[in-house]
């Protein structure tokens, strides 16, 4: 069903347009734009995947994609969506229902809806919308694309909880599901089980142990992994047809990756005991299984995701986005953030982070003589000569240390090793190594050092470190991004958080067209 939209105001619309140019100016702006940016081949498309079940009468596609802006826009739930839609006069103007006193969608509709998004990739194809409204404005270079790329942490939803705590709910979890499953009372299964931690207020009350009593804790643990025990042999006796379909497969499952990534074999006495140090690919919540440890520097951590946005340099439009667990590395989202950003024109140059260094895709783009523009990697050695104080011969495989002397760089190994003898009477040995007298200094070589030491050069000269400050504007951008988001998801998963970030980098190059509209006409 397409949305019919008037490009005209009526009068009542112009009335409260008019009330709304000091404080509601986005508001008009989308009432201005909304004939454009849903125009009748993308209504097609929208129309084509989404199409309401039942003999309901179907709403249209496009009516329920700009309350998703608006949704971002004000950071509204499904159910506030539904009250501001039938009291706020704002967003009855962008939704073409002024005067009406009940919302034209319901909470339902907005959950489903999002579902189909999310399974035809809509979002993405709104956000691109949002670009080629840009361009047809005119107002932003287009000619040679220059992409930037950066991240951000997105505080996960799921509550992040400690080793405890997980398996109790892991455990508990696992109760519930078989109790519905099976259609019985789940204190049926607590006692048929014998499962007496999972009857009081929370497992660390039902243990009422002192936690600084390591003895009592090793204690603790022993009683909690006896009833892990009993009930994965219940189920195994009473439930095991349920046990391989969902839901309690899934609570399995997850119950099983609790005890291999918090557990370790004690080597006191043959059991297990609370893994010291964190698990790789650790799950820190059951709310969320997608959520994972991340670090925004070394000594700042966060749990949940990292949002990557591509931006086209100059025009502050963002063209590509994508959502990671936190614990993936950056160079995995440049395949697909370039995917997505190449849709609207080849890449001509790239600005990155140096996380970004390591992806394949940025290899082949210099490869194809792509500029790439990006610090590089720090080298660091206590106050000593670090590689860069060092002549590197990549053609003849060869390194020359500060005092004259030269090593070969293994092919294999990509390490130049200096001759001992050479670097024990050498006289800035204090200055270079602080390796033992029978060992020489050793220089590792990264596979693209030809690159890095490109990108040395650069960054030493007044003009490289000009074009390298180039992206701070994508850093803008990711701020504005933040500035709509917020830090924290709004959704589990991370296919959902990316249906997010897309329509909040949508609303802010909406933000960015309206703003060049505006200058444009008072230039005029």
């Amino acid at each position: 069903m397409k949305w019919m939209v008037s490009e005209e105001l009526s009068a009542l619309e112009k009335r409260v347009a008019g009330r709304l140019l000091r404080s509601g100016k986005f508001y008009v702006f989308l009432r201005s734009i909304r004939h454009r940016l849903f125009d009748d081949a993308f209504q097609c498309e929208l129309e084509k995947s989404y199409q309401r079940p039942g003999g309901d009468k179907p709403l249209p596609a496009a009516l329920l994609a700009m309350v998703t802006l608006l949704q971002a826009y004000d950071q509204v739930g499904d159910a506030d969506a539904v009250e501001t839609a039938a009291m706020d006069k704002r967003w009855q103007l962008v939704l073409g229902c002024l005067g009406a006193e009940e919302a034209p969608f319901s909470q339902g509709v907005l959950s489903r809806f999002r579902s189909r998004m999310v399974t035809h990739d809509l979002d993405r194809r709104l956000l691109d919308r949002t670009v080629a409204l840009a361009k047809e404005t005119g107002l932003f270079g287009w000619q040679r694309l220059k992409f930037i790329l950066d991240s951000s942490p997105l505080l996960g939803a799921g509550r992040v909880e400690d080793t405890w705590n997980l398996l109790g709910r892991a455990l508990s979890t696992v109760v519930d599901c078989a109790a519905k499953s099976l259609g019985v009372a789940r204190e049926q299964i607590l006692r048929e089980a014998q499962l007496t931690l999972l009857s009081g207020s929370s497992l660390k009350a039902a243990l009422d142990i002192d936690w600084d009593d390591q003895a009592q804790k090793a204690e603790a643990l022993k009683r909690l992994l006896s009833e892990v025990d009993s009930l994965q042999a219940w189920v195994a006796q009473h439930a095991s047809s349920a046990a391989q379909t969902p839901p309690l497969r899934e609570a399995l499952a997850a119950l099983r990756q609790v005890l291999a990534q918090d557990l370790e074999p004690d080597p006191g006495d043959g059991g297990l005991t609370i893994r010291q140090g964190v698990a790789k690919n650790r799950m820190p919540s059951l709310g969320d299984k997608e959520m994972r440890h991340g670090r925004k520097s070394k000594s700042k951590l966060f749990n949940g995701y990292k949002r990557h946005i591509a931006s086209v340099a100059e025009a502050g439009i963002i063209v590509a986005a994508a959502v990671l667990p936190a614990n993936q590395p950056e160079h995995d989202a440049a395949a697909p953030l370039l995917d997505e950003a190449e849709q609207h024109g080849p890449t001509e140059e790239l600005l990155i982070d140096r996380g970004y260094l390591a992806s394949p895709r940025v290899a082949q783009l210099r490869a194809a003589g792509k500029e790439i523009l990006c610090k590089p990697w720090p080298s660091r050695n206590r106050g000593r000569f670090t590689k860069e104080n060092f002549h590197i011969d990549l053609k003849a495989g060869e390194l020359t240390c500060p005092a004259g002397a030269s090593a070969k760089i293994s092919p294999d190994s990509l390490l130049a090793r200096f001759d001992p003898k050479t670097c024990a009477v050498c006289p800035l040995r204090g200055s270079c190594t602080s390796a033992r007298p029978s060992r020489g200094r050793t220089v590792s070589i990264h596979p693209q050092e030809e690159f890095l030491i490109e990108l040395r050069v650069m960054r030493k000269n007044s003009e490289g470190r000009k074009r390298l400050r180039e992206r701070v504007q994508v850093e803008h951008r990711l701020a504005r991004l933040a500035a709509v988001q917020g830090p924290r998801a709004r959704y589990k998963g991370v296919r959902r958080n990316a249906l997010d970030v897309r329509r909040c980098a949508a609303v802010v190059n909406l933000q960015t067209v309206a703003r060049a509209l505006a200058l444009a006409k008072r230039a005029a």
